[in-house]
């Protein structure tokens, strides 16, 4: 192991020894090197605090603040901007033993990551309904829109949409079932909302290559999926399409 790489190394697991070859201006290194490594490591916890603010909520800043002690050991941060550090975050917390009886924690945080990816996407303009009024039903199956950049979909298995709008500023979504989730940033404004079945994986088909007509799944109610998906912003027109 190079110097460099035992200094990152030992920041992050304080049974790592004091890299050799350090100096400073007085003899001890060791506790200069256990400064900033408590510093780094109390960054990375409050990186995750801020990123992740419910879900500290629902298990409390001393718990929260001890798993994401954990989660930094083994996950540190893979690129110098911090701005969506954590994104693994959701499925560890899923293999995390403490949180096994909170099974809607891990869904909840994805909500919470997504949400952050959304803000941080890059702008697009969104597809307007406007803009296939005069197209007809065969030219509309045929269109192949993809996702607008900021568009994020999660499944959720638990009613986490609902717990996290209880434990945000959301009190409208407060009593979503369990479902889809979609959140979109066509504007300056992430929005979120509860989605119809289906709405991953059209998206999801239409983020592949899918045409509408291949994308829409058999059975699903694609009335009801074009309104989510329009409300939210959440297509875009691929230079291909006329």
């Amino acid at each position: 192991m190079t110097g460099e790489a035992a200094f990152r190394a030992g920041l992050l697991d304080p049974r790592q020894a004091v890299p050799t070859g350090l100096t400073g201006p007085d003899d001890d290194i060791a506790g200069r090197y256990a400064v900033y490594r408590n510093n780094v490591t109390v960054a990375l916890i409050e990186a995750l605090a801020s990123a992740f603010p419910v879900v500290e909520r629902l298990v409390g800043e001393a718990f929260f603040h001890a798993m994401a002690r954990e989660f930094v050991r083994v996950h540190p941060p893979e690129s110098p901007v911090m701005a969506l550090y954590g994104s693994r975050f959701p499925g560890w917390i899923a293999s995390f033993p403490p949180v096994a009886a909170l099974p809607y924690l891990p869904e909840v945080a994805a909500i919470e990551q997504a949400r952050r990816e959304s803000y941080h996407a890059a702008d697009a303009a969104p597809l307007a309904p406007e803009a296939l009024a005069a197209r007809s039903p065969e030219a509309m199956a045929a269109l192949r829109p993809r996702p607008h950049p900021s568009a994020r979909w999660v499944r959720c298995r638990h009613p986490s949409l609902a717990i996290w709008a209880r434990n945000s500023t959301r009190s409208d979504l407060a009593k979503s079932p369990a479902g889809e989730v979609l959140i979109c940033r066509p504007q300056a404004e992430v929005l979120i909302s509860a989605a119809p079945l289906g709405t991953a994986e059209t998206l999801a088909a239409l983020a592949a290559g899918a045409s509408l007509a291949e994308a829409m799944p058999t059975g699903a109610d694609h009335g009801a999926l074009f309104a989510a998906l329009f409300a939210a912003g959440a297509l875009i027109l691929r230079g291909d399409n006329r």
